[in-house]
């Protein structure tokens, strides 16, 4: 006799809600405006230690435009943040984006006129465009369900890295250009990014309607957003739980941090590498293909990021870029000082697991934010991204002067591992019941 079919014991997964119809488009337009402007990110990266040199006339003082862009870059996600809670994404990323071009005209007008005094308040300004590509990921999850949040964000963050890979190959392009308008070459970069923000906050201000951060809140269970209590615990519930495992998950400090452990230590192996290949005699073609390498592992895996994401929860991927990041550091500690390749891999591999970090936690943060302050929160949550990137910088070169870049690596892969245990322990506690 055939023995009865055993009764399932595992719940079946729910079938994911479709997407509002709105969604489509929203992603669209931001997906634009993402590859636009994308193209003037890494206009004060490529050449604004440059500037500084040429016009300050120290090499010394090649660190003040990255400092100020960076403080711009805090600055705007906090500004930016609040405007879109008060008014919707529309107008605060659009005005983000606006800012940026203003910025970057102010910069191509300094070099133009060799004046420093407008040079330093306009790299600041500019780095408002910086703080607007970043937010405008938490844009492309407003209207997401809860299953396709993380691949919806992670569009946006790979548009915005389309961009941002062809606008350094156009640096020699905008140069000529600049210099047959008589200006410097090295202000071509900023004509670009002037162009490409201007062109985002265009698409932005007409095209994103409806505005998904208002549409949001219209259709979100519950009270209205006036009506949700300031004070939220930490521990609310959120849809981000696997399916079928009834607890909480996670609050915004879990995601923040995640994302900060992540970042500092991704931030300085990153600013030291170019300084220790060129110490070991590596010229500028082999530190541009380890730095291209790493910055398109920072980016590139974000579809994939989101769909790990989606699948199996945002903790257990956390866990994954602890694990990840701290091996890619230690590998960068073991390597050989003459050996590229082994870098080569570190550094991708570190920029993989900073993607998955970045993913992880931006999902945590905007499904734990309260909607009452859900933008404020996401940009103060980019602040602090932009502090621990700083801090990484900052405290990269005197660790590595002080005990080598074999100290730092390992340094940065000690740090980086402290995401697993965060991350497994977020998920054990909230998987409890009630």
């Amino acid at each position: 006799m055939t023995p009865p079919a055993r009764a399932a014991t595992r719940p079946r997964r729910a079938p994911e809600p479709p997407e509002p119809p709105e969604q489509r488009r929203v992603l669209a337009v931001l997906v634009v405006s993402q590859l636009v402007s994308g193209a003037g990110l890494t206009a004060g990266i490529v050449v604004g230690a440059l500037l500084a040199e040429d016009m300050l006339g120290s090499r010394g003082l090649a660190g003040i435009p990255t400092a100020l862009f960076t403080g711009g870059s805090m600055l705007g996600a906090l500004a930016i943040g609040r405007l879109c809670q008060s008014r919707g994404r529309r107008p605060g990323l659009g005005l983000g984006y606006a800012a940026g071009a203003l910025g970057s005209v102010g910069v191509v007008a300094a070099v133009a006129a060799d004046q420093v005094a407008l040079l330093l308040p306009s790299l600041l300004v500019y780095g408002a465009g910086t703080a607007t590509n970043l937010l405008a990921r938490y844009a492309g999850a407003d209207l997401a369900s809860p299953r396709r949040r993380a691949r919806a964000l992670s569009r946006v963050l790979l548009a915005a890295t389309l961009g941002a890979v062809a606008g350094p190959n156009l640096v020699p392009l905008t140069g000529r250009l600049a210099q047959a308008w008589g200006i410097p070459p090295l202000a071509g970069p900023f004509l670009l990014a002037a162009l490409g923000y201007t062109v985002a906050a265009v698409v932005l201000t007409t095209a994103l309607r409806p505005d998904p951060l208002r549409l949001a809140r219209t259709r979100a269970p519950g009270p209205a957003p006036d009506d949700v209590p300031g004070d939220v615990p930490d521990d609310v519930p959120i849809a981000d739980a696997p399916a079928g495992r009834p607890g909480r998950g996670p609050g915004v400090a879990t995601g923040l941090w995640i994302m900060l452990l992540a970042q500092l230590p991704k931030v300085a192996i990153m600013t030291m590498t170019p300084v220790h290949l060129a110490a070991n005699g590596h010229g500028t073609g082999t530190i541009g293909l380890v730095v291209s390498l790493h910055i398109a592992a920072m980016f590139l895996p974000s579809p994939l990021s989101g769909l790990l994401v989606d699948r199996w929860g945002a903790l257990p991927v956390a866990a994954a870029c602890g694990t990840l990041l701290s091996a890619a550091a230690l590998l960068a500690a073991l390597a050989p000082a003459d050996s590229v390749p082994v870098l080569a891999v570190a550094l991708t591999l570190a920029g993989a697991g900073w993607n998955l970090g970045l993913v992880s936690g931006t999902a945590i943060v905007t499904a734990a934010a309260p909607s009452a302050r859900g933008a404020s929160t996401q940009g103060l949550a980019d602040v602090g991204l932009a502090v621990a990137g700083s801090t990484g910088g900052l405290l990269s070169a005197p660790l590595a002067a002080a005990g080598g870049y074999g100290t730092l690596a390992l340094a940065c892969a000690l740090t980086a591992a402290l995401v697993t245990p965060l991350a497994l322990h977020a998920a054990r506690t909230h998987r409890r019941p009630g």
